[in-house]
């Protein structure tokens, strides 16, 4: 049975910052919503790439040549193995990922405070 997603109404009703929760599957791909505040730790996904959609908020996807500013509405593809560390400029950001596998677990960058 075909389900619709009110993306943004999930993302929003997250409790726990940086963690994700799974919407659906497409393509071999998990649909992941999740809200951050302040920022995750520097880390690297050596086994896949990480997509963001930011649905809401602002968030600066710092890397170790530049920062990447998103605005609601902007994509951005981290390649895997690049060393990344998003933070979110203001009290917080939703967003979606794309990617085979989930990440929220110390390895994928979510802070001890969260």
């Amino acid at each position: 049975m075909l389900k619709k997603y009110a993306v943004a109404e999930e993302a929003a009703g997250l409790t726990e910052f940086w963690s994700q929760r799974v919407l659906a599957e497409a393509n071999g791909n998990l649909l992941k919503v999740a809200k951050g505040t302040r920022s995750t730790t520097w880390h690297a996904h050596d086994d896949q790439d990480e997509t963001f959609l930011l649905l809401s908020g602002r968030m600066t996807i710092q890397l170790r040549d530049g920062d990447v500013d998103l605005r609601p509405g902007d994509l951005l593809v981290i390649p895997r193995g690049v060393e990344h560390c998003p933070r979110v400029d203001g009290d917080e950001a939703h967003f979606l990922l794309i990617g085979p596998s989930v990440t929220s677990n110390a390895a994928g960058g979510k802070p001890d405070w969260s």
